[in-house]
């Protein structure tokens, strides 16, 4: 399927423990570059997260929020640092003898040193944690495709009709390029007939003027061209996935084509169509650069 590269995805994963929330949105850019925002104790899992987030996602700015909420009584532990314990006492020991002291070094006291006991976050549990974070994330993306699909399909048949339309176009100015030839030598005719009156008009010259004429107006190539690109971007879509590089590609030569036949034109009639052509393949590229 076709992917917009805007959308919108959320998760959310509750049990006794633990709350976990994710949401994802994305807007359009030329490559994939993802931003994760999560709590500082998932920052390990930051590589892991990024690869899940490229299996799946292939262009766009995508932002990542991540919120954690423990549902524990307590989710802290005391840690106990027995170097720093040993030191203190090293050097209450010394101030003992240097000033003849006799109190006796009480754990209370001890305690009360700083970096000796600290309440710390309970990091060590988030390595159970993972399973669920990544489950969390696929549950999010999952979500987010969905959106970016349906959005995505929307952009596709609007994209088919403008192609349809084009082809419409391309079709008209086909028929009408050998009738512009004709058109030209009768008019030539007429006028060098008025011009000499009675006298016999040169077939020979005229026919050079009409082929020079039918050669600088000649736009057989670009047609084929633009039909083959038409052809080209209408099967891209239908066949679906990551096609937004190609069809830009594609775009590109579009216009390319229809610039010519502008410079081309002699015909106020083709010159209509040729804007007309501009118009709507200028609308298809910005609707390009909304497509994965």
């Amino acid at each position: 399927m076709i992917r917009s590269m805007t959308g919108f995805g959320r998760s959310e994963t509750v049990d006794d423990e633990k709350k976990i929330i994710i949401e994802m949105k994305s807007v359009n850019h030329r490559y994939s570059d993802f931003t994760i925002k999560m709590p500082r104790r998932f920052n390990r899992y930051e590589a892991e997260m990024r690869n899940v987030l490229k299996e799946n996602i292939e262009r766009g700015k995508v932002d990542v929020f991540i919120t954690f909420e423990s549902l524990k009584k307590s989710n802290y532990t005391v840690r106990y640092n027995r170097d720093i314990a040993t030191e203190y006492i090293n050097h209450l020991s010394d101030m003992r003898q240097d000033f003849k002291l006799t109190e006796d070094f009480k754990p209370t006291v001890l305690a009360r040193f700083p970096e000796v006991l600290t309440l710390e976050e309970d990091f060590d549990a988030d390595d159970e944690l993972y399973p669920d974070l990544e489950k969390a994330l696929r549950d999010a993306i999952a979500n987010f495709t969905k959106a970016r699909e349906v959005e995505g399909e929307n952009l596709k048949n609007d994209m088919l009709a403008k192609l349809s339309r084009m082809s419409e176009l391309v079709a008209i100015i086909e028929e009408m390029s050998p009738r512009l030839i004709e058109e030209y030598k009768q008019k030539l005719m007429q006028k060098i007939s008025e011009l000499m009156g009675d006298n016999q008009v040169d077939e020979a010259r005229v026919m050079t003027e009409v082929t020079i004429y039918a050669d600088k107006i000649a736009v057989d190539e670009e047609i084929t061209r633009l039909k083959s690109h038409v052809s080209s971007c209408q099967n891209i879509l239908n066949e679906g996935g990551a096609v937004g590089r190609k069809m830009d590609f594609i775009i590109q030569e579009m216009n390319r084509e229809a610039n010519t036949i502008l410079s081309k034109s002699d015909s106020l009639k083709v010159t209509d169509i040729g804007i007309e052509l501009k118009t709507i393949i200028e609308k298809i590229r910005e609707q390009v650069q909304n497509i994965e």
